[in-house]
This record gives structure tokens, C-alpha cells and sequence, in this order.
């Protein structure tokens, strides 16, 4: 199990660098988080949703992703609290204090999940968050060490040294988990030690220091001195990369949200997303990272949006207050004014609803807001409903008169796409001029018809419900060759290949934890001396 002293630790990454490193031995390995809270999220093969974490890592580890590996999920919706789903459907929303009642029964959902993993595959490596050492939430967890116990797994626990007081914070984790009886005063101290003597600071068996910048031999001092107060190695210290260019958990690297200076000139593209407060499965944008010509930011500064030579709506998780947002701080009218000025304007999920015409919440999905009047971009009405449509797809473009609906978007032959790959997470149900793709739900027993219209256009304006919609290689580099036809460059055939480039991402990623973390170390610790004397073997060759 990979813990950490903080959210943000690098856990996620960790964990599917780990996958990747044990597939490659041959070991059939799956990831697994008890509990995430998380607004990017990914729909599996069965139509339930999961953090879009544990997709990657199930990636990681050359496995199908399933809802096992992250049997509950919270999604913050605002001032309805937080969307629980439960292994993969919406369950209902909670405040704080109706989710920690009904804590038991996510806990049975867990233990179940993990029971069925255990079957399936010969190792786990499970994902903790935020902190173990929580004191005020020990009683209540089941993502730490809780399931720790239940798994029996030796923790390894990570510490951010980018944040300062790594030391104190990785010798403070241990001591809070050293003596749990001074936390619930006795009501419930058997929750928080083993079933063996002694205490759940006794799971955590060595630590790795993340995010490292600067001279490692003056860090030296500090590595013996915590191993001696704390009786556990420091097993690697990994150096800080920056954005490798593969899926977050819940936040987008700093460095996405600054603007490339340096590349303006070997980057003439300008992508700019609109950077919501609730925006969701921002992953979607990732694809356009790997494009030569492309420089992409996320933003809501109005030089940003005016000097776009294209702008994205993403998806949100309360759609209707992010619409409120853009609407009450102006941003709003410089994008309709952008719009106006020829700029290509993309919405995805919630954003493809904000372009309508009017978004209605009848049932109070999102608000005690009933009714709110769209953007007007668009030739649509959204009516939000009760029920989440989750699905993956496949879609084919929609021709009408004889010619592709999209040409006008592209400025090239349709007829070069094969068939678009993505997925459907959405509770709202859009009506109006439908029709820039047919869609086919290819997951069993999805909700909703199997087969659909989506998206709408009108102009330069034009949205849809597919997300992952620009991991298609063709068609993502069919929008960029439009954009680069307008500005007067010659278009470039498909440079990008994004499944083999992230899949590159990954072996690097593993490639750095080979290099700066004892590997062999965690072999011998989880019993795999087969493995281990292989795998070790090797690296002394």
C-alpha cells in the first residue's frame, strides 16, 4: 500500500508507475483505492464510473479497468455536498455529516471490491489519500489504514519534500499512528491497531521522498537521521520532473496553468480552456499536450480568451454554477465577443449544455435553480435529470444533404475518420438541433437508448457529450489543421499518436522509479523472492 503524508503527495502516479514495473515482471497486478474524491472521473467497459486515477493505473498495469478498483467515489457538487457513487452508480447526494453515517455500508462495499480483486489477481497495490493521520477522522476512514489492516499490506508512505517539513511531517504521520488510544479516549481503540500487538504505525515499513530538487548529499543527513529516529529506510528519493504529461487525480499541474512563453514561436496554436471552478475530466485536453504545434493553457484572463485561436468549455459538476460564475465576472460576454470575432469556440459534457439556450433543473440535480438561460450559442435546451448516463461509446459523423455536418468545422473530408472512441458521464438530457454524430453505447445494460444522435453546431460554435472525444488522433488533428487553414499555415498530416505517446509516458515514469526507488526492496517486503532475486539480478547486470 502507498500512503502519503499529504494529498498531493504523488501517490496516484506512484502507485501506477508500480503497475507498470510489475506487469513487466510478469506479475498480473491491479490497482485499488477504497475511496476517492475526485472530479475526473472514467467510465469502465461495465458503464460504472471510477476515478479517472485508477484508469490509469489499471493502464499501468496492462489490465481492464473495472469499478473493483474504486468502489466508492465522491464527486463535490457544491451546495448539494458531494455525488457518492457507489461501486460505479450514483448512490445520492450527501453532506459530510450523511456520508459519515452511511460509512458502514461504503465499508462493506469496500471489503467486497477488495475480496473480488483478490481473486483475480496475485498482487494489489493500494492507493491511500490525503493523510493517515487525521486524527479527527481516524474513527470514521476506511481509504488508510483501515484497509490496510483488512489487507494485511505493508505501507509504504510518501512524503512531498517540494512542500518544506517533509522530515516532520513523515516522523509526525508515524507518532500520531503510534498511539491511537490517545485519539478516541477509548470508545473505539480497537479500530485503530492490528489484530497483532501493537499499533498502525507498525503497517508503515518505509518511506520515499518525492518531488526532490537540489544537491542529494545534503539531504543525506537528514535521510540518516529520520531512518534512526523512526527505525524505517528511506527507499527512494525521487527528483521533481514537472508535468510527465499523464492523468492527475484531481488537479491540474501547476504548470498546465501557465502560459508556454517559450514555445510561442515553434507553438503558433493557442488553445485555450476555459478554467472552471468545478471543471471535470479536464484529462480530456491532455492529447493536445503531445501536439508540436500546440500551446495549451487554462484560463478565464481576457487576454487569454481574446487571443485564443481556440477555446474549449469543459466539462463541470455544477454546471449551472459555473454558468453564474463566467456570467456575474464577465467572462461570458468576452467569449460570446470572441465567438463573434471568428474564434472556434468547443463545449464538452456540462460546457456543450452552458451553450444552450436554457438549462432547466426541474428536480434540483445541481440547485434549488429551476431554470437558467444558456449562452444562446447553440440550438439546444438541456433539462437536467435524476439518473447519470454512463456509457462508452462509439460514434460516427452525421451527413446531411450529401456533405458531412462537420466539414464546415474541419475544412477536410470527414470521410478520413474511422469511427470516434469515448465515454458518456452526464445527468442531463439535451434536446433541440441534434445531430453531429450517431452514437453507439457500447457498454452492456447502459442507461438510455443504445443508440443516439449527439452534438449540435451552429457556425464556429459546436459541442457534444463524447469525452475523450480528442484521444482520436485523425480527428484531433483534423480540428488543429482548421485552425491552422484560418491562420494561413499549411496543414500537417497526424504527428501524434496519443495512445503509443502515453503508453511511452508510462515505461519513462516506471523507468524513473527503477532508477531513484530500491524496487527490490518492495519485492522482498511483499514476499515475491522469485521476483525479487530476478528482477535484482538483472539490475546488478
Amino acid at each position: 500500500m502507498i500512503q502519503g503524508t499529504c494529498s498531493g503527495a504523488g501517490k496516484s502516479l506512484i502507485v501506477a508507475g508500480l503497475c507498470r514495473i510489475f506487469s513487466d515482471l510478469g506479475i498480473k497486478v491491479a490497482p485499488f483505492k477504497a475511496q476517492n474524491m475526485a472530479l475526473n472521473s472514467f467510465i469502465t467497459k461495465e458503464g460504472g464510473e471510477i476515478g479517472r486515477a485508477q484508469a490509469l493505473q489499471a493502464e499501468a498495469a496492462r489490465t481492464e479497468a473495472s469499478v473493483d478498483m474504486n468502489p466508492v467515489l465522491l464527486k463535490a457538487t457544491g451546495e448539494a455536498g458531494c455525488q457518492v457513487i457507489l461501486n460505479g452508480r450514483v448512490y445520492k447526494n450527501m453532506k459530510a455529516r450523511d456520508y459519515y453515517a452511511f460509512k458502514d455500508k461504503a465499508w462493506e462495499a469496500v471489503r467486497t471490491a477488495y475480496d473480488r480483486l483478490s481473486k483475480e489477481y496475485e498482487l494489489i497495490v493500494v492507493e491511500g489519500a490525503g493523510s493517515p493521520a487525521e486524527i479527527n477522522l481516524m474513527e470514521e476512514e476506511i481509504v488508510n489504514m483501515r484497509i490496510a489492516r483488512y489487507a494485511d499490506a505493508p505501507v509504504i508512505l510518501v512524503g512531498d519534500i517540494d512542500r518544506g517539513g517533509v522530515f516532520a511531517s513523515l516522523y509526525g504521520t508515524l507518532e500520531l499512528l503510534r498511539d491511537c488510544s490517545g485519539v478516541f479516549k477509548g470508545s473505539k481503540v480497537q479500530d485503530c491497531v492490528s489484530n497483532k500487538e501493537g499499533s498502525d504505525a507498525d503497517y508503515i515499513r518505509a518511506f520515499i521522498i518525492n518531488k526532490f530538487r537540489g544537491d542529494i548529499d545534503i539531504l543525506r543527513p537528514g535521510l540518516r537521521m529520520i531512518e534512526e529516529k523512526t527505525g524505517r529506510p528511506v527507499i527512494g528519493v525521487i527528483n521533481y520532473y514537472g508535468d510527465l504529461g499523464l492523468h492527475e487525480e484531481d488537479g491540474i499541474p501547476l504548470e498546465r496553468l501557465k502560459q508556454s512563453e517559450h514555445f510561442k514561436e515553434i507553438r503558433p496554436l493557442k488553445i485555450v480552456v476555459l478554467k472552471l471552478r468545478y471543471i471535470s475530466n479536464f484529462t480530456d485536453f491532455d492529447p493536445f499536450l503531445y501536439e508540436p504545434d500546440v500551446d495549451l493553457i487554462y484560463s478565464l484572463r481576457k487576454e487569454d480568451i481574446n487571443t485564443a485561436d481556440l477555446l474549449i468549455l469543459p466539462g463541470s459538476k455544477n454546471t449551472v454554477s459555473d454558468l453564474l460564475f463566467l456570467r456575474e465576472y464577465g467572462v461570458e460576454e468576452w467569449i460570446k465577443s470572441a465567438v463573434k470575432r471568428g474564434t472556434p469556440l468547443i463545449g464538452i459534457c456540462g460546457g456543450y449544455q452552458m451553450l444552450g439556450m436554457r438549462i432547466c433543473d426541474p428536480h434540483g440535480v445541481e440547485s434549488e435553480i429551476r431554470e437558467i438561460e444558456g449562452m444562446g450559442l447553440l440550438d439546444i435546451e438541456t433539462t437536467l435529470e435524476t439518473t447519470k448516463t454512463t456509457s462508452q461509446v462509439r460514434a460516427e459523423m452525421i451527413m446531411e444533404d450529401g456533405r458531412w455536418r462537420t466539414e464546415g468545422v474541419f475544412h477536410l473530408a470527414s470521410s478520413i475518420f474511422p469511427s470516434i472512441k469515448g465515454y458518456e458521464i452526464h445527468m442531463g438530457r439535451t434536446t433541440g438541433d441534434i445531430g453531429l454524430f450517431n452514437i453507439s453505447r457500447t457498454t452492456d445494460h447502459a442507461s438510455g437508448p443504445s443508440d443516439v444522435k449527439d452534438g449540435s453546431l451552429r457556425g464556429n460554435v459546436w459541442g457534444t457529450y463524447i469525452h475523450g472525444i480528442f484521444d482520436n488522433d485523425h480527428l484531433r488533428r483534423a480540428i488543429l489543421n482548421s485552425i491552422r487553414l484560418r491562420k494561413g499555415l499549411e496543414p500537417l498530416d497526424v504527428v501524434c499518436r496519443y495512445d503509443k505517446l502515453r503508453d511511452e509516458a508510462i515505461n519513462k515514469w516506471a523507468d524513473i522509479l527503477r532508477r531513484e526507488v530500491d524496487i527490490c526492496f518492495i519485492l522482498r517486503l511483499i514476499g515475491l523472492d522469485s521476483y525479487q532475486k530476478l528482477y535484482c539480478t538483472r539490475i546488478e547486470r
